[in-house]
């Protein structure tokens, strides 16, 4: 059973992202949540996930500087990052320190689910 952390500060989006995987076939993993980046980087260094997904945008640690400790503390971290419309830049920051892949917000259920797939399997 996989276990996946959840990071972005709109609970509502970590409820979407959640309710998305145990729809599309991934009822059976483990989910723990985090409200931010400093919050993620304490959370994946404790419960060592699967995998992250991670909004890019949040406060006090935002996921681009969360990735990069992450990656830091453990080079085969899996991660994905959530980011809204408009972002590319960011979105190849990201992939340049280590994403694995990316899916756009507002994002559709297929997608996130054949990502989570992709890396999981």
């Amino acid at each position: 059973m996989a276990k996946i952390l959840l990071v972005d500060d709109a609970a509502f989006m970590r409820m979407m992202v959640k309710n998305s995987l145990t729809k599309g076939g991934f009822g059976d993993c483990t989910f723990i949540e985090a409200v931010d980046g400093m919050d993620g980087v304490q959370k994946y260094a404790d419960e060592k996930p699967d995998l992250v997904i991670m909004d890019i945008t949040m406060p006090n640690m935002d996921g681009l500087q969360a990735l990069k400790k992450i990656r830091e503390a453990d080079p085969s971290a899996k991660v994905v990052m959530c980011t809204a419309m408009g972002q590319e830049s960011m979105v190849v920051e990201a992939i340049k320190n280590g994403a694995k892949d990316f899916v756009v917000k507002p994002f559709n259920n297929e997608r996130i689910c054949s990502t989570v797939k992709g890396i999981l399997g």
